[in-house]
């Protein structure tokens, strides 16, 4: 078994549980974190003592998207931005080319990257206090780790388009009735559904399950392929743009961002 400063694994009935591990900052990602989900999953791939996967966050969030501290840091040094750009491709890369079920068990809002994660997986059960959106724009940023990828395929491109646009999140049950996430339970109800669910697959044919999947998979990897590297090119830029230092700064003073009108001044 892999050990990780960021994320928690564990094996129960063929069943591996990669768990997002910073609840205190509510597992929001940092460069290490980051670094860390691409091998995680790799190592997934590669585990021969599971059959299933499930991608989870300790505490009461799923993953609140990126930590703050480390995003100042980035718009101070954007530099250090272009590292984690290419390891989101990996991380989708590598969830896309994991050929097990993978169940994302969503105990808490997931946010920008988290979002990403979440719509990822396979199938998303959530419990209904929860929230998932990817507010990429609202810190002046290009939603382009993957978000451009994945809302599209789930809930159709004008739907998308007005969730990505805005960065507005969605409560669980209405992300479960326009098709975004899965299912959509009450707390007390997340592990009951999530068990039943891995336990279902359990008993099937794990090779033609597995098959499956890989075939389904074969048009969201076409679509990553098209859009990610634009999107890490479009979102590298803004990550060096005054809206995304204005809107770094608004966070840390816990105020509303100021954004530039002229784009000459972009």
């Amino acid at each position: 078994m892999r050990s990780y400063s960021t994320l928690t694994l564990t094996h129960k009935d063929r069943v591996l549980t990669i768990t997002l591990n910073r609840p205190d900052v509510l597992n929001a990602v940092n460069l290490e974190m980051h670094d860390e989900l691409a091998d995680a999953f790799n190592f997934a791939a590669a585990d021969m003592d599971s059959d299933i996967v499930v991608l989870t966050g300790a505490g009461r969030a799923f993953c609140a998207g990126g930590d703050i501290e480390h995003l100042a840091r980035n718009a101070a040094k954007p530099e250090l931005f272009d590292h984690e750009a290419r390891i989101a491709k990996r991380i989708v890369f590598a969830m896309l080319d994991l050929d097990k079920p993978l169940v994302c068990r969503m105990n808490g809002h997931a946010i920008g990257l988290g979002a990403t994660l979440a719509l990822l997986c396979d199938v998303v059960i959530a419990h209904d206090g929860a929230k998932i959106g990817d507010p990429h724009v609202c810190v002046g940023l290009v939603a382009g780790d993957g978000g451009a990828a994945i809302w599209a395929q789930r809930i159709g491109l004008g739907r998308a388009k007005e969730y990505l646009l805005t960065g507005e999140p969605l409560t669980a049950k209405h992300a479960a009735e326009i098709g975004l996430i899965n299912h959509c339970v009450i707390p007390s109800q997340l592990d009951d559904a999530v068990t039943a669910f891995c336990n279902r697959m359990k008993h099937g044919s794990m090779q033609a399950i597995r098959w499956t999947k890989v075939l389904m998979n074969l048009e969201l990897k076409r679509v990553a392929t098209a859009v990610m590297d634009a999107g890490i090119a479009y979102e590298s830029v803004t990550a060096r743009s005054a809206d995304h230092r204005e809107a770094v700064k608004a966070m840390q003073e816990k105020r509303r961002p100021v954004f530039c009108t002229d784009n000459t001044k972009l």
